[in-house]
């Protein structure tokens, strides 16, 4: 694999402005405007700079005057990268000094924004969860204890090795560590590597990194690092606020229509909601809603741990008339129930939402004072889905949510069921599909304007050519959880074809088929010297995993590790090898949300978008290298051996979906063409 090779601007200080997302974001916006010949025009500019910034310009005077005094009409990609930042960036700032704003960058996060300034309470507070979470890794533990008071925390973080260790804190499991390079010295294919299985690790598991590079965190660049550390420690303590792994929560509530509400919360939400309850049995008077500003006198957090703590109840915090005495007193007695100090009384003054926010939920984990009624606990049982079910639901909210929507999706069923999140999807996989102006954004109070939404989605979808005969709004608003599944996978696949398709340089061919996806991983297979093949995405023997690996070393021969692939005979070998190909993939840089579990019981839908997105990533390497028309490959004919259509499955006519875009598991098939 080559090394990593940021997007690099002649002027320095003109680069240090911009992260290297934003930068390849600016590129990719001047390439896919370019002719044949490698060329832009100026009248071409006007969408690739300003389509939202939301003001009209007179481009060919701002070009020629403002940059380079350039003679021609035609700009050559040699000066793109100067001019198009730079552009860029005079543009911004103008707008932004039309708001009365200031340009700034930013990490997206569920709850909080990272600015350029580095908060020190935050950074203590994480070096100490790191400290003592990873304190006994093999690894890491000559690197640990981490000074908070020096910058070793974002050096340490420049291999990436911290971050992936870290992911596999909060979730156990997501990152097959077979797959972490940890040599002591890393040349730069392995720094990046790490770097790249860190980024799609964080985004299957719900982090959003829209806007941050492997290229970032090799620099270390300490706002990125530490925004990305708070939404990672964030999951691990909101982990346990649901009905799945904490059914007690449904004492929060009187009735069933109450538990369907608690639901559809998010996890800090629910915590808010654990709260006030607690709160109003102890007598608490106030609603607190926030982490900041409603828990700076500390009174608040005096009255919850004398409810869950009666033991080490005392009057004397409550008695006490200074803010910062009373906050000190709070945090002496969480050290009696053994919660780790994420904050100081000094953050309980100034109202830290984020501190705030993990002081609360590690109380939550250590004392949540909820009874073990076993009649209500089995009600919340019967509440929860299939395995099956959770596993698509899972898969498509962190899906959506790594498209960069300005909406975060917490619970897909209840979220998606207003149609706003669905609309932003629509126009993020297909740009200029929404019409805004017949679009009624949340809240939406009336159930009809609900509908317009979802029938406005069910319109595109149609001129999308998706599935969709017999299907209406009220479907998706009545949350009908099969038939969400079934589009939301046909977005999905639309989202993936049209990726391959962009990457199709002078082609003029057919659509891309799920049998020329699979006959491009049978043929790289071939090719490599290997033996495994698959008759179609529900190929049984897909199990073992080891195709997938196969398949992963035909495309690039060094990440695989043979030494460490099992022959996939046991469940557990089958496993083992699911684990590691989800990591490598990863590794590879494929942003995929499978589990380990879809290739096991071969999930035809994973299977196909696992191989489609090993398969971008293999040709994405041969445009960039310029081994001209990258699809060729792919649109040669079957040769013998094994290369084949999908077995028992129909290939769909030229720019329609297969079998695999509708859910064939539906309760209603009525409801979608089959």
């Amino acid at each position: 694999m080559s090394s990593y090779q940021g997007v690099h601007v002649s002027d320095q200080w003109l680069q240090s402005q911009f992260t290297q997302v934003e930068l390849r974001t600016l590129r990719s916006k001047f390439l896919s405007a370019r002719t044949q010949q490698g060329h832009v025009t100026l009248t071409e500019l006007p969408p690739v700079f300003c389509r939202d910034l939301g003001e009209e310009i007179d481009f060919e005077s701002f070009l020629r005057v403002s940059l380079f005094n350039i003679a021609s009409d035609v700009l050559s990609l040699q000066c793109l990268d100067l001019v198009n930042s730079q552009a860029y960036l005079t543009l911004q700032d103008r707008a932004i000094e039309k708001s009365g704003g200031t340009r700034s960058s930013f990490i997206k996060a569920t709850t909080t924004t990272f600015h350029h300034a580095i908060n020190e309470s935050e950074r203590a507070s994480y070096v100490q969860h790191i400290n003592s979470y990873l304190a006994e890794d093999k690894f890491l533990k000559d690197f640990l204890p981490i000074d908070p008071a020096t910058d070793a925390l974002f050096e340490l973080a420049k291999d990436g090795v911290l971050l992936c260790k870290l992911i596999n804190i909060a979730v156990p499991g997501t990152i097959d560590e077979r797959a972490i390079n940890t040599k002591k010295v890393l040349n730069p294919w392995e720094r990046n590597e790490n770097h790249t299985l860190c980024l799609n690790s964080a985004k299957a598991i719900g982090c959003t990194v829209v806007n941050i590079g492997t290229q970032d965190l090799v620099e270390g660049r300490p706002h990125l690092i530490l925004g990305l550390i708070s939404q990672i420690i964030k999951i691990q303590l909101l982990a346990d606020l649901n009905l799945k792994k904490t059914p007690q929560l449904v004492e929060l509530v009187d009735n069933s229509k109450d538990v369907e509400e608690l639901m559809s919360l998010g996890p800090e939400k629910v915590l808010l909601k654990w709260m006030n309850f607690h709160l109003k049995k102890a007598g608490y008077q106030k609603q607190v809603t926030n982490f900041s500003t409603d828990l700076k006198d500390g009174e608040a957090y005096a009255h919850l741990l004398n409810a869950l703590a009666p033991e080490h109840s005392t009057t004397e915090t409550l008695e006490t008339s200074d803010p910062t005495e009373r906050a000190n007193k709070v945090l002496e007695m969480a050290e009696k129930l053994d919660c780790k100090r994420y904050l100081t009384p000094k953050d309980i003054v100034d109202g830290s939402a984020n501190l705030n926010l993990a002081f609360v939920a590690q109380i939550f984990q250590h004392r949540n004072g909820l009874s073990t009624d076993s009649k209500k606990s089995t009600f919340a049982e019967m509440m929860t889905d299939d395995a099956e079910t959770s596993r698509e639901e899972r898969c498509f909210r962190f899906w959506i949510n790594s498209l960069g929507v300005d909406s975060y999706v917490n619970h897909l069923f209840e979220d998606v069921a207003n149609g706003w999140i669905l609309l932003e999807v629509m126009e993020k996989i297909s740009p200029g599909s929404v019409n805004w102006k017949h679009a009624n954004k949340p809240p939406i109070k009336m159930p009809f304007k609900q509908v317009e939404n979802c029938n406005q989605i069910v319109q595109i979808g149609k001129e999308l050519n998706l599935s969709l005969v017999n299907v209406a709004g009220n479907d998706i608003v009545a949350g009908n959880k099969k038939l969400i599944l079934a589009f939301l996978w046909q977005l999905m696949r639309f989202n993936m074809v049209q990726l391959l398709k962009n990457l199709r340089t002078h082609s003029q061919v057919k659509e891309i088929t799920d049998a020329d996806i699979l006959n491009w991983a049978n043929r790289k297979v071939k090719k490599a010297g290997r033996t495994c093949q698959m008759e179609s995405f529900k190929d049984k023997s897909l199990s073992n995993g080891r195709f997938f690996l196969e398949l992963l070393s035909a495309v690039e021969p060094r990440v695989v590790n043979w030494g460490l692939v099992t022959k996939g005979e046991t469940e557990e070998d089958k496993k083992m090898n699911a684990t590691y190909i989800i990591s490598v993939a990863r590794k590879l840089g494929c942003s995929i949300f499978l589990l380990p579990e879809d290739v096991i019981q071969v999930n035809q839908k994973m299977m196909l978008t696992l191989t489609a997105s090993i398969m971008y990533w293999s040709l994405q390497q041969q445009e960039a290298a310029g081994n001209g028309d990258i699809l060729d490959e792919l649109l040669e004919p079957p040769t013998e051996g094994g290369e084949t259509t999908p077995s028992g499955e129909e290939t769909a006519p030229s720019g329609e979906m297969s079998d695999l875009a509708v859910d064939d598991s539906a309760s209603e098939p009525s409801k979608v063409e089959e």
